[in-house]
């Protein structure tokens, strides 16, 4: 009796077990969950747990299915506004070698750019600033102020300068003081009153800060006067949505060196993106020659230079003299 009792319990186990493998087979379940659902019910001699319903192959995928739901659904959802990609400009010259020869009489640079990722509407929409400088290379330079000695003027005292910028050009969209707080341009050195004049330590321990501040100013002016210094308000304009351009003129006598032209992309007095380029103005053909002459010869140079007065003296005295013989 005993025997027949373990062969009727385990004919039973094997036949659930045997519908599990065939449920799984045809639900698409691994076969393992398949095996423990067949386990666990003939454990239970073959019939369902009271207050539980067995589970059937679909409630298995439900939780994946309505994951995968979900994940297409946030897929499909619009990008929220703080999530928009950031405004980057991109800008460049309209050359970047400049000849200078015996013969130059200026020129004119054109910087233009474009805003990534632009939100303006239009171009007369005014949702972005932009400031360009251009900014030569620093070289120390020396104030003197002039006073009436004796009905003489006469310079009496001087501020040195360990660096002073060559050439100055600021353009910008409108005014740069409606664009952007003071602090924000003197920390980038945007603007005349904000120029990188670095005054030499002797003069910063010698002369008060307020008479520094009136050497500066008039070292502005008498730069503005020569036309090295430039400002131009509105001189930036946008030419569609995200295109823009300014054209800056250098003068005659612009000091030759390496130019640096920075271009600034403001919204509502915020920083958004700023671009750096680089100008090359440089000597070509005479001028070249006399100048590298000039600097690796000053002695001959000196010399050659009397030897060509003394004969274009004498060709122009021997010229009037045939005139007025004549």
């Amino acid at each position: 009796m005993k025997r027949v009792r373990s062969l009727t319990f385990r004919r039973p186990l094997a036949c659930l077990i045997g519908a599990g493998l065939m449920a799984a087979l045809w639900a698409g379940l691994p076969a393992s969950d398949a095996v423990a659902q067949g386990t666990g019910k003939a454990e239970t001699g073959g019939q369902a747990q009271p207050g539980k319903a067995s589970p059937t192959p679909s409630d298995w995928r439900d939780p994946l299915r309505k994951f995968a739901q979900r994940k297409k659904k946030d897929e499909r959802l619009p990008a929220k506004a703080d999530q928009q990609p950031k405004e980057v400009v991109e800008a460049d010259v309209s050359t970047r070698t400049i000849a200078v020869t015996s013969a130059f009489t200026g020129t004119e640079i054109v910087v233009f750019g474009s805003v990534v990722n632009s939100r303006q509407p239009s171009a007369e929409a005014g949702y972005y600033d932009v400031i360009v400088v251009l900014e030569g290379m620093p070289t120390p330079l020396l104030a003197r102020r002039k006073s009436n000695v004796a009905g003489l003027w006469v310079n009496t005292e001087s501020v040195a300068y360990e660096s002073a910028p060559s050439y100055y050009a600021i353009a910008s969209t409108r005014p740069i003081e409606e664009i952007a707080d003071e602090p924000l341009l003197q920390r980038h050195a945007i603007g005349l009153d904000f120029a990188r004049l670095a005054p030499a330590a002797q003069s910063v321990l010698e002369i008060e800060p307020a008479e520094l501040k009136t050497y500066k100013d008039a070292v502005i002016r008498l730069k503005q006067k020569e036309g090295v210094f430039i400002k131009a308000d509105y001189a930036v304009i946008f030419i569609g949505k995200s295109l823009f351009r300014a054209a800056i003129s250098l003068p005659a006598n612009v000091p030759v060196g390496p130019l640096t032209a920075r271009v600034y992309l403001f919204r509502e007095g915020d920083l958004l993106s700023s671009f750096q380029s680089r100008v090359r103005l440089e000597r070509e053909g005479v001028e070249l020659w006399l100048y590298r002459f000039a600097m690796k010869q000053p002695v001959l140079y000196g010399f050659f230079a009397v030897l060509l007065a003394v004969v274009a003296g004498l060709l122009a005295s021997a010229a009037f003299r045939r005139r007025d013989t004549a």
